[in-house]
């Protein structure tokens, strides 16, 4: 399963993260890397703890609110579902590194690495509809 991440940021090394986009891919990219037995498992693990540490470090500098009436509500559930995905990223955390079982957690990294692009989606949407509602739409 591959995420879906916009085209234009995917120019980015494999390096530090310059955004979320890269850094999601940088973790999807690692979690396809074969880690199978021995040096090459543990290299395998590490590597892909430094990429949820660097996907980690871009959603806590998101900073998407709004003050504008109904748009409020929609970013303080932005908020919260980003708060949710730090604390399913964290809880993977350790398991990453000590997780007999490698399928189990590469099957749930991709399922968060969805879940997190579907939330940058969001973060979109909400950044589209405040500056639609700004300059007052196609009319």
């Amino acid at each position: 399963m591959s995420v879906s991440i916009p085209r234009a940021r995917k120019q980015a090394g494999a390096g530090a993260a310059r955004g979320l986009a890269p850094a999601l891919l940088d973790l999807e990219r690692a979690l396809h890397e074969p880690g199978e037995g021995g040096a090459a498992h543990g290299s395998w693990r590490w590597t892909v703890r430094q990429r949820m540490a660097a996907v980690r470090d871009e959603l806590l500098g998101e900073d998407e609110r709004s003050e504008d009436g109904w748009l409020a509500a929609r970013s303080g559930g932005i908020l919260r579902e980003r708060d949710a995905l730090l604390a399913r990223l964290s809880a993977l955390g350790p398991q990453v590194l000590e997780s007999p079982d490698v399928e189990r957690l590469r099957t749930a990294l991709t399922r968060l690495l969805t879940d997190i692009a579907h939330h940058v989606q969001r973060v979109h949407d909400l950044a589209y509809d405040a500056v639609e509602l700004e300059l007052g739409g196609s009319e």
